[in-house]
């Protein structure tokens, strides 16, 4: 097998635990805050995952969201976020997916997001275009604010970070724009705005395994993503994420800025 089918293998693995515990009765705990939880089919989601992926590659990298694994000397990591909206899962919301990205030494060269839920399977590898279940996507052509539907995410911090959000989407409504949704997977909102389904999106702080597949499924549906000031992300660290379809970029980041 090779790295696409391995992806696309652990992601729909994961999907099915995803739908064996989704809507029933399961163990929910907290890990930061009351706000931030992790359920049993996170775990057991990562668990399934990196043993998929181990089989196939054993002395690989993994960055995941629920452990931490031995570092190697392998230039391969693999960036996963076995339960992307658990939040949502938890409380019976059907706005939930895995997320699973390679990385080669500091790029990011395949990202596969899987929403079970709708049998949705975002691909991508670097210079071979974004796809969902096999059909080539790309970012919409809107090209002004209010024709826009733009997408943000709150961080699990009700300080400063929040008042900052709300503040961004006051900002955004007075120019104004078509909408905004906050949908609370981030993978997923990525990936709508790669599919055209909206124009843009930002959230204060996401950690790698939040963005890193998503990344590169934006570049490769002709899409931009960066942080508030423009400048370029980093996939292994933890980052401020401005999404795009490219035409409303410079709009969006002079907002944010403020």
């Amino acid at each position: 097998m090779d790295f696409k089918d391995v992806a696309i293998h652990a992601a729909r693995e994961a999907g099915s635990v995803h739908e064996k515990y989704f809507q029933k009765d399961f163990s929910v705990t907290e890990k930061t805050s009351s706000f931030d939880l992790v359920t049993v089919a996170d775990v057991e989601a990562e668990q399934t995952i990196v043993s998929l992926i181990k089989k196939q590659y054993p002395d690989h990298n993994f960055l995941c969201e629920e452990q931490k694994y031995e570092k190697t000397a392998s230039p391969y990591t693999w960036i996963i976020d076995p339960l992307d909206g658990t939040n949502n899962f938890s409380s019976g919301l059907p706005i939930f997916c895995v997320s699973i990205a390679l990385m080669a030494h500091d790029e990011i060269i395949l990202g596969t997001i899987y929403d079970v839920t709708r049998d949705e399977l975002f691909f991508a590898e670097k210079g071979k275009g974004s796809f969902l279940n096999d059909i080539p996507i790309r970012v919409n052509e809107t090209a002004e604010l209010q024709r826009s539907l733009l997408i943000t995410g709150f961080y699990y911090n009700r300080g400063e970070e929040m008042i900052e959000t709300l503040e961004n989407i006051k900002s955004f409504f007075k120019k104004p724009i078509l909408g905004l949704r906050r949908l609370g997977a981030a993978a997923l909102d990525l990936c709508y705005v790669a599919s055209g389904r909206a124009a843009g999106f930002w959230e204060f702080e996401l950690n790698p395994w939040d963005f890193a597949a998503g990344k590169l499924i934006i570049e490769e549906a002709h899409g931009k993503i960066t942080d508030k000031y423009g400048q370029t992300v980093d996939a292994g660290k933890k980052s401020y994420i401005v999404a795009s379809n490219g035409k409303i970029h410079s709009q969006m980041i002079k907002i944010l800025k403020r």
